[in-house]
């Protein structure tokens, strides 16, 4: 048999259920999308980039750090891996839409929620495109990065740094740039670098046309770029003599031979194919 106190707490819970069940028929259904994220072309900022695109090259470029010719040739080979279905509900957001948004968040750093109002995009779908076409852009371009070879090919690039600067026997320039990053859980201070914020580095060589030669990324910010540095493997191949570097040549007749370098500033140790302090 029920205690009074069994039935009162049974006449409690009927009653909230009741008001629950009231609620629940006079609230209003929430919208599964908000209204002018459905109007993208009257509301994003999409009309502007096309406009920068056809008649402002200069700020387009500002605007994603690429010029239209850059951004067209990567858009086609990115676009099978990124193109979406229309569905009855709704069409697809346009893999040039992704591509933008993606680029736009590399160059600027712009949080998900602010990129919302350039493009008329939850933040949600927002993180899963910028997911997926970085994984598009690394699969579509992970063999443009190609060092070189054979000593022919270092000559080529030691050639081309004295076309544009001047600088004989120079094949490469090396240095580090800091990506800064949100604490990663649990971290310490392992990601915590000089400049007093998180990071991880960036370590790249780059031949005359500012191209890229080799790209290391990953290390945590708290390594100095001489330590990142040691640590990749082109560090490794160039301590072993293993990067086929040509041997040193005559620059100015009568005078000693003088070996290829790649050049770097002080953060990086002084060896026999790595100039600093002259830049």
């Amino acid at each position: 048999m029920c205690s009074k106190k069994d039935i009162l707490a049974l006449m409690i819970i009927a009653e909230v259920c009741c008001e629950d069940e009231a609620e629940s028929k006079t609230r209003k259904p929430r919208k599964w999308v908000k209204d002018w994220f459905l109007e993208k072309e009257r509301f994003s900022n999409e009309k502007l980039v096309r406009h920068l695109k056809g008649s402002e090259p200069i700020d387009y470029k500002n605007y994603l750090r690429m010029t239209c010719a850059t951004f067209d040739e990567l858009l086609y080979k990115v676009a099978p891996f990124i193109t979406k279905q229309d569905t009855l509900m709704r069409d697809a957001i346009s893999a040039e839409t992704r591509l933008n948004i993606t680029l736009r968040y590399l160059a600027k750093g712009n949080d998900f929620e602010d990129l919302k109002f350039f493009y008329a995009v939850s933040p949600q779908a927002i993180g899963k495109i910028v997911i997926e076409t970085c994984q598009a852009i690394i699969h579509v371009l992970q063999g443009c990065i190609k060092l070189p070879k054979t000593p022919d090919e270092w000559r080529k690039e030691a050639e081309l740094f004295e076309q544009v600067s001047g600088f004989p026997n120079c094949i490469g320039a090396i240095d580090g740039k800091h990506v800064e990053i949100k604490k990663p859980a649990h971290s310490g201070s392992f990601y915590f670098n000089y400049k007093k914020t998180f990071s991880i580095v960036l370590m790249a060589v780059v031949n005359a046309n500012l191209e890229f030669l080799m790209v290391d990324v990953g290390q945590n910010g708290r390594v100095s770029d001489g330590g990142v540095f040691s640590n990749t493997t082109f560090a490794k191949l160039s301590s072993e003599g293993n990067l086929q570097i040509p041997q040193s040549r005559v620059v100015v007749l009568g005078e000693e031979s003088l070996p290829y370098v790649f050049v770097a500033d002080d953060a990086f140790a002084l060896t026999k194919n790595i100039l600093k302090d002259i830049i």
